[in-house]
């Protein structure tokens, strides 16, 4: 028991199915960003389609769409169908949509291969999402949690950092960095298996559930907001960045990928300590530092210097990597055990529904304010979000030492 409750990590890495999963995240940071270093190339490759510069920079974002629409029927087709061939057909069409721009002859056929990206990504996070609640509990998958974030973040910069370098050759060949999900497949083959108790209860039928929260959709529902939001706001760093430091002066082009690369590994560094903390401190502290950090970072980027900039990325991907775990973690606790694949697709959904409304919000509110009142405001928020979420963890804890005492006189 000891051993369970000091090192939940280092028994998630001994187990394959573990290690898989977290292969299978990793693919998902691909989906927007990889081509970000060819958009420039492509636009001139592509100059003489009619507007060129707006199918260029719809590329990026194309993906979102469609994870946002198709994710919560991916969620349905989990609970009904399975989730181990939702995650291995999500692969094969992730490296058959992301590498087929090494070859497709216009930005049309582009952008409709993007959007069947987008389609590939929905299915891989929601089955991983789901497998993760089948497969582990308590603190190993709080541990799994902290790990998919890190693996997402340190392969957002491994594959971001690759698709630069090949950029340079030919604004097609990042389209390449995709393929390398077929190097995955053998293994997730191997070691992603249907769950035993997920088939038993598929089959079965007028089978009353009796696991998770009586009123787990509505918390839920409360759950993809507050994760909408949370990415609204941390979307502000790879979408307004690059004009908030051309406005302050800087190189941009420079400072903003040393910035994101900074962003990525301090998340994905800050992501590693997430089950360790959140058995000490909980969800509700957990949250609390999470939304601290990231109110510290965008009132530090106000600072007019150099180093505040990348002390500011910095909180915010290390703010935004203990955030974030919470959410599923919490979801596959209160959702029922046949409905963590709904569970997944509508957290899916909320996070790249999150990054696509960011640019319609931000933009007006700079337009309004400046990026230093923009950041101020924002911050403003999330130190709220960190106080409400530190208060909750008090009077939980309160509430706890007056029952154990109460308890205690009873006996």
């Amino acid at each position: 028991m000891k051993q369970h409750q000091t090192g939940p990590e280092q028994q998630v890495w001994r187990d394959p199915r573990a290690i898989a999963l977290l292969m299978a995240a990793t693919l998902t940071v691909m989906a927007n960003a990889t081509i970000s270093p060819a958009l420039a190339g492509l636009e001139k490759m592509f100059m003489n389609e009619p507007n060129a510069a707006f199918l260029t920079r719809l590329l990026v974002s194309a993906p979102s769409l469609t994870v946002v629409i198709f994710a919560p029927l991916a969620g349905l087709i989990a609970d009904r169908y399975g989730r181990r061939a939702l995650l291995l057909v999500g692969v094969c069409l992730f490296i058959v949509a992301g590498s087929s721009g090494l070859f497709l002859p216009s930005l049309k056929s582009m952008l409709i291969s993007r959007l069947g990206l987008g389609v590939a990504v929905a299915m891989v996070m929601t089955a991983q999402t789901a497998l993760i609640g089948d497969y582990f509990t308590g603190n190993q998958r709080g541990s799994l949690m902290g790990l998919q974030t890190s693996a997402r973040n340190f392969g957002g910069f491994l594959f971001i950092s690759l698709a630069g370098f090949l950029a340079v050759s030919s604004p097609r060949l990042p389209f390449a960095v995709y393929g390398l999900a077929l190097l995955y497949l053998p293994f997730l083959w191997r070691y992603i298996v249907e769950p035993g108790a997920h088939k038993a209860k598929a089959k079965s039928t007028g089978q009353v559930q009796t696991d998770g929260h009586p009123a787990w959709a509505w918390m839920l529902a409360a759950l993809a907001v507050l994760q909408m939001l949370t990415n609204m706001i941390f979307f502000l760093m790879p979408t307004q960045l690059p004009f908030f430091l051309e406005a302050r002066g800087f190189d941009s082009a420079s400072m903003t990928g040393a910035g994101l690369g900074v962003l990525m590994l301090s998340g994905g560094t800050a992501a590693l300590m997430y089950g360790r903390l959140k058995a000490r401190i909980g969800y509700s502290g957990a949250f609390a530092l999470g939304y601290g950090f990231m109110a510290l970072g965008l009132i530090t980027l106000t600072v007019q210097e150099t180093y505040a900039v990348f002390i500011g990325v910095a909180a915010m991907g290390a703010g935004y990597a203990l955030a974030m775990p919470n959410f599923p973690a919490i979801a596959l606790q209160i959702a029922p055990g046949i409905r963590r694949g709904m569970a997944g697709g509508v957290l899916t959904s909320s996070v790249f529904l999150g990054q696509f409304l960011s640019v319609f919000i931000s933009i007006p509110l700079i337009a309004a304010i400046g990026f230093t009142g923009t950041f101020q405001v924002v911050s403003s928020v999330l130190a709220g979000m960190a106080i409400v979420a530190l208060s909750s963890r008090i009077w939980i804890g309160k509430r706890s030492t007056t029952t154990a005492s109460i308890g205690t006189q009873g006996r």
